[in-house]
């Protein structure tokens, strides 16, 4: 899988690219992280890639030109599966979204930035809009790593134990149940006697009712998603 990142703050990227789980990924040759400098394709002199938006708004607006090109010049090496923009208004990112783009073979994730981009960009060539939450942050940078890290992870091989992949909160709709590790009782604070009974049947149904019972207590939203697509 490659991932190119487009960005006018590259520094935020290659220090979260080239750490833990998407290191692994590269070195092991499942996955490739590209990071793209916006301002290497503007025209300007000055390297600026933004202007006064149309119409007397405030703030500044990412402008066509140096976006259309880095795209361009990428899509005329490779064909993309998708071509991403981190904006707030977009799509909100899940673990199906990111189990969906876990198959593709190319995508371009275009970072937002300032008061966001030239509409047109979106109207040509973007082929999908992601948000990681209902808040506004300076630059698409933080939900393109988090959407890099996310989908990286699940590609074959990436993990170990894929299984641990398959088991994180999410997968199924619903929050993981508690997991506890050695010494069996520490302080006093001891690990649910069911974990230590080595019946496995037992054990799963336990671990379903208490994702189902953490899921209704935290996250009610996530049941009634499920109830709302039956």
């Amino acid at each position: 899988m490659r991932i190119d990142i487009i960005t006018v703050l590259p520094e935020m990227l290659e220090g979260f690219v080239n750490q833990s789980i998407l290191l692994r990924a590269q070195n092991k040759g499942l996955a490739e992280i590209h990071i793209h400098n916006l301002r290497d394709y503007t025209l300007d002199k000055h390297k600026r890639v933004d202007d006064y938006p149309y119409g007397g708004f405030a703030g500044m607006v990412m402008q066509c030109q140096p976006i259309d090109d880095c795209i361009s010049a990428l899509m005329a090496q490779r064909h993309y599966d998708e071509v991403i923009f981190t904006s707030p208004d977009g799509e909100i990112f899940d673990q199906p979204m990111a189990n969906t783009l876990s198959l593709c073979e190319n995508i371009i994730i275009l970072c937002g930035h300032y008061k966001g981009v030239d509409y047109r960009i979106r109207e040509h060539l973007i082929t999908k809009e992601i948000s990681i939450g209902d808040y506004v942050l300076t630059g698409g940078e933080i939900a393109a790593a988090a959407i890099a890290d996310a989908v990286v992870r699940l590609i074959p091989g990436v993990i170990g134990d894929e299984q641990s992949a398959l088991s994180d909160s999410f997968q199924d709709g619903l929050l993981a149940a508690p997991i506890y590790t050695r010494p069996a009782d520490y302080k006093g604070w001891k690990v649910p006697e069911i974990l230590l009974s080595g019946n496995e049947a037992k054990i799963k149904d336990w671990e379903l009712s208490q994702s189902l019972e953490r899921t209704k207590r935290l996250r009610p939203n996530l049941l009634s998603t499920d109830a709302n697509n039956e």
